[in-house]
């Protein structure tokens, strides 16, 4: 799955900060390392040397070596060795002190030179100092411990710092593309509205001046949207209307010949009777594409009694008013246009007698601040892959996008889609429990 254009931009910039910081900690890890180690040797040097000038000056006076290393100072991270006369001297009795001096350090300082070594003693690091001396070699093993805690605590720091600074790069490149996308949200929901059908949706050019010019391009591209949509639905009204004269000429001829139908011979009679059919279906056609030119106006609302709408519409259709189900809590009066609502339902009603063998029921009821109209079938129900394009125009039946033979003009349920869009609403189907359709209209 791609990531969305945020999501990398966060991360981009979360990487970065984490790759920079990380350098930074690694560099001033290493100079403060290094720094440190320099200064504690510096300063174990300088104690050493002191040390050692201590213990040549006593020896002389005292014959006791043990004595005289034990005069010296050293606290808890340091002890003395002393090697002189091939015998290892230490501040108690330990025969083995001479084990934590390196071989090599041992040849330098035999040879009449001072050196120094880092070793590994009982798990921790160490300095070894050996410095020559009149009477013998004078060792001093300093434990860097503390060094290497504190060089330990500092890394945590400084892991810690990258991780914080990534995270911080990561806030800061989510708020940047939040920022910079702002604009591209507005476009993407101007977008939706002229989808929704509000074709007077525009940006403001002023708004954000680096997008300036596709502000300009997308109002540009909305006006000549609405001319089209506006001389397509003028060009329908026009055409459905000088089509109706015609049509009504016709019907009424029609209708004189179907009336003596009964002295033709049957193939005149099946004929007219085919005729008849026909032109009424073209009226039907016609008047539906009047309505959708008209239905782009914004819905007329008026305090409207539904359930007296809903039996008049049932009655009009010689259907039960008993279909009617008022779930409890449910206004009776809806501020909605009442001829369109007479027609979207009656559409509801059609639909199902034609293709969903038949209503069951027709449900008003509440959802939150929204009104809710269904009107549920006892048909196959209409697949999820057609749920949409049901409501396209000329889909007609249980088959969506199949053109065919059928006593409706397959403009029902798309001007009952017209219908709930000028109240600001949606209209869905789904599945009814227990089998059928389920058609619903939502609107404030």
């Amino acid at each position: 799955m791609r990531l969305g254009l945020r999501t990398r931009v966060s991360a981009a910039f979360a990487v970065g900060a984490l790759v920079l910081s990380a350098c930074v900690s690694m560099v001033s890890y290493e100079l403060a390392r290094s720094t440190l180690i320099s200064e504690r040797e510096r300063t174990a040097v300088r104690a050493t040397y002191f040390d050692a000038a201590v213990v040549d000056a006593g020896l002389p006076r005292s014959s006791d070596v043990g004595e005289v290393l034990r005069s010296l100072d050293t606290g808890a991270d340091r002890y003395v060795l002393l090697y002189r006369n091939g015998q290892w001297y230490s501040r108690g009795a330990d025969p083995a002190a001479g084990s934590a001096i390196p071989p090599e350090l041992q040849e330098t300082t035999a040879q009449g030179d001072a050196g120094s070594q880092r070793v590994r003693v009982d798990g921790e690091t160490a300095l070894v100092i050996g410095i020559p001396l009149s009477s013998g070699v004078f060792y001093e093993v300093i434990s860097l411990a503390e060094l290497e805690r504190t060089l330990q605590l500092l890394g945590v720091v400084l892991t810690a710092v990258a991780i914080m600074v990534a995270g911080g790069g990561a806030a800061v490149g989510w708020y940047v593309t939040r920022h910079a996308l702002r604009p591209l949200t507005a476009v993407a929901a101007a977008a939706r509205n002229i989808a929704d059908g509000d074709l007077d949706t525009r940006l403001d050019p002023d708004a954000e001046p680096d997008l300036a010019a596709l502000s300009a391009s997308f109002n540009h591209m909305a006006d000549q949207l609405a001319r089209r949509i506006e001389r397509d639905r003028r060009f329908a009204a026009d055409v459905s209307h000088e089509l109706r004269s015609p049509l009504q000429t016709l019907s009424a001829a029609v209708s004189v010949v179907d009336r003596r139908r009964d002295g033709m011979d049957p193939k005149a009679a099946a004929a007219v009777g085919l005729i008849s059919e026909e032109v009424g279906r073209f009226q039907d056609l016609v008047n539906d594409l009047l309505e959708l030119a008209r239905s782009d106006r914004p819905a007329e609302r008026e305090p409207t009694d539904m359930p007296e709408l809903v039996a008049r519409v049932c009655r009009s259709r010689a259907l039960p008013e008993q279909l009617l189900e008022v779930e409890p809590g449910t206004p009776g009066t809806w501020p909605v246009e009442r001829r369109r609502m007479e027609q979207a339902l009656g559409n509801l009603l059609d639909n199902a007698v034609r293709y969903g063998g038949g209503a069951i029921a027709v449900r008003l009821s509440c959802l939150g601040d929204r009104h809710v109209l269904e009107v549920d079938d006892a048909g196959p129900g209409v697949a999820e892959e057609n749920r949409t394009v049901i409501f396209d125009r000329f889909v007609r039946g249980s088959a969506a996008n199949a053109r065919g033979d059928g006593d409706g003009t397959g403009l029902g349920l798309s001007i009952v889609a017209r219908h709930a869009a000028a109240h600001g609403g949606t209209v869905s189907v789904g599945e009814r429990p227990g089998g059928g359709a389920r058609f619903r209209m939502e609107f404030p």
